[in-house]
């Protein structure tokens, strides 16, 4: 697709985690764990790297690194959230394994390979970020809960000041962390990005649940972090979605800030998102909200979009694989009621509307613009995917685009659809 969109990448890599860096070459590049399609465990044992020169066409760098490539890790059974560091010729690839421990490998080249130096003395704890200030002074967080903490890392880069660790620059009690350090420093203020749980508690797990992209600004680098806000929420990408984990980073003179998205009705198999976020005049960032469009402008309704492109959803329904579906996933899983909404797509008088789904039971599907009634039409049952039309009244302007399905079936796939003008159902 020749267009910018959520997900970014294609819709079977399974990125979270991401730490967005651009490098002197001016080139955007994503470092972060990669999900196993469908497996019930976050991460794998190896690490992509993905980069790109306008955030809407992506290289995929292969494997830089992996478990088999650590002197020390070779046994721990996944790689969990990485950053990368670049000082005079090298970069630093800061990894964690799930007991805590964190290693550093290095390369030459932004996308590796990263050959290991080793394990990270002094450092327990997942999720590293690396910050280097503008006077050369770098400093490593990492950690989650009560485990937050941050140091200075020696000039080396692969070993930290032990007398340095400040523990808990954020805290659970004053900003509501979790974990997913990242910290950029922005006209003169260090910003501090990390899952936050102040929304969505979940009594299965007393700890809240991390939805949110959360954070925290100070004039120093480790300490006194005033709590700012949400940026960014991704609840209702998915029924079981658990956490989120990301960062911020300006490329050709906007900010963006990245996050991941849950699909299969599951914690895991992720998928990376990103949208523009902005500064306001007292340096505070407006939350902005999930979309379909992400980094682009509103998509032509014109375009057939597939399914698994919807931002926000409702009920049982989930984004899940689907072997008849021509784009790997499908919506799938859908109940009476359920919906499954797109931010946002650009309206130019189109007055007819294309689907195609599958469902066991006649339905009836039903259109509403930024949540208002449009339109609804009824669909016949069949055994595969089927296209189904209808005329509606037109359409004109930016809208989000929501679907709601209804009737007495057990369950209704979707696959894709799209709007047209001057045709009849």
């Amino acid at each position: 697709m020749n267009f910018a969109h959520n997900p970014i990448l294609a819709p079977d890599i399974f990125i979270p985690d991401v730490e967005a860096h651009v490098w002197e070459d001016g080139r955007m590049y994503l470092y972060g764990s990669f999900d196993i399609q469908g497996k019930a465990s976050f991460c794998s044992d190896v690490h992509h790297v993905y980069s790109s020169d306008d955030m809407i066409h992506w290289t995929d760098h292969g494997v830089v690194f992996s478990l088999a490539d650590s002197t020390w890790a070779k046994d721990c059974g996944a790689l969990y959230a990485p950053d990368c560091a670049y000082r005079d010729g090298w970069y630093y690839l800061y990894y964690c394994v799930p007991d805590g421990r964190n290693g550093v490998a290095k390369s030459q080249s932004p996308t590796g390979p990263f050959v290991d130096v080793g394990l990270l003395e002094g450092v327990w704890g997942i999720d590293p970020g690396v910050l280097i200030d503008d006077d050369g002074q770098a400093y490593l967080y990492w950690g989650q809960l009560t485990w937050g903490k941050v140091a200075k890392l020696k000039e080396n880069m692969v070993e930290i000041e032990p007398e340095s660790i400040v523990e808990c620059p954020l805290t659970v009690a004053e900003h509501e962390f979790h974990e997913g350090s990242s910290v950029k420093k922005i006209n003169g203020k260090y910003y501090y990005l990390f899952a936050d749980t102040h929304r969505h508690g979940d009594p299965d797990r007393p700890d809240g649940r991390p939805s949110c992209l959360g954070y925290a600004v100070s004039d120093h680098p480790m300490h006194g972090f005033r709590y700012g806000g949400v940026i960014i929420d991704n609840f209702g990408c998915d029924p079981g979605v658990w956490n989120n984990h990301g960062s911020m980073v300006c490329f050709k003179d906007q900010w963006y800030v990245f996050y991941h998205r849950s699909t299969h009705g599951a914690d895991y198999s992720r998928h990376v998102c990103a949208e523009p976020i902005y500064f306001d005049e007292n340096g505070m960032i407006p939350e902005v909200k999930q979309t379909t469009q992400g980094v682009g402008a509103p998509i032509k309704a014109s375009t057939l979009l597939p399914a698994n492109l919807a931002c926000e959803l409702s009920g049982n329904v989930r984004i899940a694989g689907d072997q008849e579906s021509a784009y790997v996933l499908a919506l799938t899983k859908v109940h009476n009621g359920d919906t499954a909404t797109y931010r946002y797509l650009d309206f130019d008088g189109e007055n007819a509307f294309e689907i195609k789904l599958c469902a066991n039971a006649n339905c009836r599907v039903e259109l509403y613009l930024d949540g208002k009634y449009h339109a609804d039409f009824k669909v016949a049952a069949s055994d595969a995917y089927a296209t189904a039309r209808a005329s509606i009244a037109p359409i004109f302007g930016t809208h989000a685009l929501t679907i709601k399905v209804f009737g007495r079936f057990t369950e209704v796939k979707i696959d894709e659809f799209s709007f047209s003008k001057g045709e009849k159902a």
